[in-house]
C-alpha cells in the first residue's frame, strides 16, 4: 500500500509527519510520488493565518474530485475539476492532521464529507489503530483524546543526513496574536535520556545536522530522580548533555540548531553554552515581532524594547560571529506610526542577518482579534513592504561583508538552476552554491565565499 502527505506551516508539523511515516514504513508501506497513486493521503495543517487555512480548504475540494474519480465517477470529477486526471479505480483514504484539525475537529469533517479521519493534537495516538482500519477496510471512529501531547520516539526521514528533533511542545505564553496556546496546548518538554537516545539513532544512520524543536524551544525544563532527589534539566542543561554526548560518542552529527526561542527565556547561561560549545550553530533565530514597547505590552510578549537590545548586545558581545534572524509582525491593532517607526529603527539598530516579515491578521478566539483601533489592510500591506525593502537592503550589506571568507558549508542538494552546482548552507543559515560533484551532498565542504547573487553566495571550494 502506498502513501502520500502534504505537510504546511512549521518544522513541528514536519517532523510529526515524518513520524507518522515511521510508521506506516515499518508496516510496509511504500511512499508515492503522487497522490493520485496513493492508498492513503496525510494532510498535515498549519492554523497560524487564515490563508494557510484557505490554501487546505482549497485542496479538499481538489481531493473530492479526486476521489470521485477513484469510484468511477470520471466525469462528475471533470466538472469539479477540469484538471482532474483519470485514474484507476482504488479507494482512496484521507487523514487531516495538525493545528487546523485540533481547531476544527469534527466540524471540519462535518463541512467536508471527503475526509475520513480528523486527528487532532492530542489524538495522535489513533494513527496506527486508523492504519489498522484503513488495511483491514474497515471504519474506526473511537478518536479519545490524551491529556497531554506525546512525542513520537523518532522524528527520521528515511535517507536524510538533516533531522528535526522535537524536546518539548506547546506555549504557556498567550500572546494576544498567537493560536498556538489553543491548539498545541501547554508546554510539555520531553524527557532528556529520550532525546539522547534519539540522537544516537541519528548518529548511527550518519544524520550531520539536527535541529531541535519546540514552539517555544528554549522554556525547555525535565524533571528526573538522581540519587533520591529533584533534578530539574532546563535547556542549557540538555544543551551541556547533548554536546558531551556527540564529544563522546564520535558522532557523526557535526552541527546543532534550535528553534524557535522567545527572548524572555534567553539567558546568560545559555549564551555561555552557546558560545562554549562548538556543535552548537552560530545562528540564532530570536524573534522580536515589533519595536515599540507599548505595542509589544499590547502583544503580551513579557519584554521591552531596551529588554530585547540588552539581550542583543549580551549575545554579541558573548558570541561575535553569531547571526540573528527574527520574525517581524506589523500592522496589530492600535500601532501607530510612532509604534511602527520604533520597528524600523530597531531593525537597523540590530541590524539582523534575515526576518520573516508579515502583516497582523486576525485569528478567532485570540485575544487581539476583538481588540480596537485594527489597522486597515491597505495600511497594514504599507507597513510591512516598507519592512521588507529595509530588511533586503540590510541583509544585502550584512552578507556583502562576508564575500571573501572561508566558511564550512553542509552540501545539502544539486542546484536547480545549475547540474553541476550544489546548494549548501552555513552555520549561520547563509545560502551557499558552488561547484562540486554529486558525491559531497550530506558533508561538510570547506569554501570560498566570492560573491553575491541575491540572498545567495556563490563559492569555490578551498
Amino acid at each position: 500500500m502506498r502513501y502520500f502527505f502534504e505537510t504546511y506551516g512549521c518544522q513541528m508539523n514536519k517532523a510529526e509527519s515524518a513520524s507518522i511515516e515511521q510508521i506506516l514504513l515499518l508496516r510496509g508501506w511504500t511512499a508515492s510520488d503522487y497522490a493520485e497513486t496513493a492508498d492513503l493521503v496525510v494532510i498535515n495543517t498549519c492554523s497560524v493565518r487564515a490563508t494557510a487555512e484557505n490554501r487546505i480548504l482549497g485542496r479538499l475540494g481538489w481531493y473530492a474530485a479526486l476521489k470521485k474519480a477513484r469510484s468511477g465517477d470520471f466525469s462528475s470529477a471533470k466538472r469539479t475539476n477540469p484538471f482532474a486526471v483519470e485514474v484507476p479505480q482504488k479507494k482512496l483514504s484521507l487523514i487531516v492532521t495538525g493545528c487546523m484539525a485540533e481547531r476544527l475537529k469534527d466540524d471540519l469533517k462535518k463541512q467536508h464529507p471527503v475526509v475520513d479521519y480528523v486527528v487532532g493534537t492530542f489524538q495522535k495516538q489513533h494513527f496506527e489503530d486508523i492504519i489498522d482500519c484503513i488495511e483491514q477496510n474497515k471504519s474506526f471512529s473511537d478518536l479519545k483524546e490524551t491529556a497531554v501531547y506525546s512525542f513520537a520516539p523518532l522524528s527520521y526521514e528515511q535517507g536524510a543526513f538533516q533531522s528535526f528533533v522535537p524536546i518539548m511542545h506547546g506555549c504557556n505564553n498567550f500572546c494576544s496574536y498567537c493560536i498556538v496556546p489553543f491548539v498545541r496546548g501547554r508546554e510539555v518538554s520531553r524527557s532528556a535520556d529520550e532525546i539522547l537516545v534519539e540522537l544516537d539513532y541519528l548518529s548511527a544512520k550518519g544524520v550531520r545536522e539536527v535541529t531541535l524543536l519546540g514552539q517555544n524551544v528554549n522554556s525547555y525544563k525535565w524533571e528526573e530522580t538522581v540519587d533520591g532527589k529533584t533534578v530539574t534539566v532546563d535547556f542549557p542543561a540538555l544543551l551541556e548533555r547533548i554536546a558531551a554526548r556527540l564529544k563522546t560518542s564520535n558522532s557523526s552529527i557535526g552541527w546543532v540548531r534550535f528553534m524557535s526561542s522567545h527572548p524572555k527565556d534567553v539567558s546568560d547561561r545559555l549564551i555561555d553554552v552557546i558560545a562554549r560549545e562548538k556543535v552548537l550553530c552560530r545562528h540564532i533565530h530570536l524573534p522580536v515581532q515589533n519595536g515599540s514597547t507599548s505595542v509589544l505590552s499590547a502583544m503580551n510578549r513579557k519584554y521591552t524594547r531596551e529588554d530585547y537590545l540588552t539581550l542583543v548586545e549580551k549575545i554579541r558581545n558573548r558570541i561575535p560571529d553569531v547571526s540573528l534572524s527574527t520574525d517581524i509582525l506589523v500592522g496589530f491593532p492600535g500601532e501607530t506610526e510612532a509604534d511602527f517607526e520604533q520597528t524600523l529603527s530597531l531593525m537597523r539598530e540590530v541590524q539582523f542577518e534575515t526576518a520573516y516579515m508579515y502583516y497582523y491578521n486576525p485569528r478567532e478566539g485570540t485575544a487581539a482579534c476583538s481588540m480596537k483601533n485594527q489597522i486597515p489592510l491597505e495600511e497594514k500591506k504599507r507597513r510591512v513592504g516598507l519592512v521588507i525593502d529595509l530588511q533586503l537592503q540590510i541583509t544585502k550589506d550584512k552578507l556583502m561583508q562576508r564575500v571573501g571568507e572561508k566558511v564550512t558549508v553542509l552540501a545539502e542538494a544539486v542546484s536547480r538552476d545549475n547540474k553541476d552546482e550544489l546548494l549548501g548552507r552555513t552555520e549561520r543559515d547563509e545560502r551557499v552554491v558552488f561547484y562540486g560533484d554529486e558525491s559531497l551532498i550530506g558533508k561538510f565542504v570547506t569554501v570560498e565565499l566570492s560573491e553575491l547573487t541575491g540572498n545567495t553566495f556563490r563559492a569555490k571550494i578551498c
